[in-house]
C-alpha cells in the first residue's frame, strides 16, 4: 500500500543551493539559520540517494532519523493520582 519511508537530516553550508535537495526526496523542513534540512525518501532508494547527496559540494553531513524506530505506544505503569489533588 504505502512505501516504507525513511528520514534524513542533511546539514549544508549553502542555503541557496540546498533548495535543490527536493530532487532526492521529499523536503519536509529547511532551517536557514541552523543550516539543516529534514528529508523523507523511499527506503528502497535511500542508500543510493544518500551516496548522491554526499557528493554534493554544499552538503556537510547526513544523519539518519530514528523516528520510525522510537516506540510511540505508551503504557501506564503508575497509578492515577489525580483523585488526591482534587478539591
Amino acid at each position: 500500500m504505502f512505501a516504507e519511508r525513511t528520514g534524513y537530516i542533511v546539514w549544508f553550508s549553502d542555503s541557496k543551493a540546498a533548495k535543490g535537495l527536493d530532487k532526492y526526496g521529499t523536503l519536509h523542513y529547511m532551517s536557514r539559520k541552523m543550516q539543516y534540512a529534514v528529508m523523507y525518501m523511499n527506503a528502497d532508494v535511500a542508500e543510493e540517494a544518500v551516496r548522491n547527496l554526499q557528493r554534493l559540494p554544499f552538503v556537510r553531513k547526513i544523519e539518519r532519523s530514528y523516528r520510525n524506530e522510537i516506540k510511540t505506544e505508551y503504557e501506564k505503569n503508575v497509578p492515577d493520582k489525580t483523585r488526591f489533588y482534587g478539591l
